[in-house]
């Protein structure tokens, strides 16, 4: 049997609702209690994951982050700082500056802001006053 009529007896099942015979379960019927109901849509959900060994695995329909750069979070070296005021005051692109030292041009440019390299930004926040004044 594949996944996806078994997913359909279960679901059918779920509804109280017998899946050959398409008429309604009994009240008294053991498919209809509360706790049986709540595990025939648990089960279909995992089946939603499941994929038959001959079967491809469905795929995520969430679009995955790219990967973060190499040293994004982390602490900064004097070293690291030194190559930013270099590259910076030489007049390097901040994306350029930031692929080299494995930072996002967030990061670069916080750190910018925090050695006193470029002003910070206008009401505080990365967007300015505009993103939390608009509410």
């Amino acid at each position: 049997m594949e996944l996806q009529s078994a997913r359909q007896i279960i679901d059918t099942l779920a509804q109280g609702i017998h899946p050959v015979t398409g008429e309604a379960m009994p009240e008294d019927s053991p498919y209809n209690a509360p706790p049986v109901i709540r595990a025939l849509h648990a089960v279909s959900r995992a089946l939603d994951g499941a994929a038959a060994p001959n079967e491809e695995a469905p795929k995520p329909s969430v679009r995955s982050r790219p990967a973060a750069p190499a040293n994004a979070g982390k602490p900064w070296a004097e070293e690291d700082d030194a190559v930013l005021l270099a590259g910076f005051d030489s007049g390097s692109d901040l994306k350029q500056l930031a692929d080299s030292l494995g930072r996002t041009r967030f990061g670069i440019e916080q750190r910018l802001i925090k050695l006193g390299k470029v002003p910070p930004y206008p009401g505080g926040g990365r967007f300015g006053a505009g993103a939390s004044a608009a509410t």
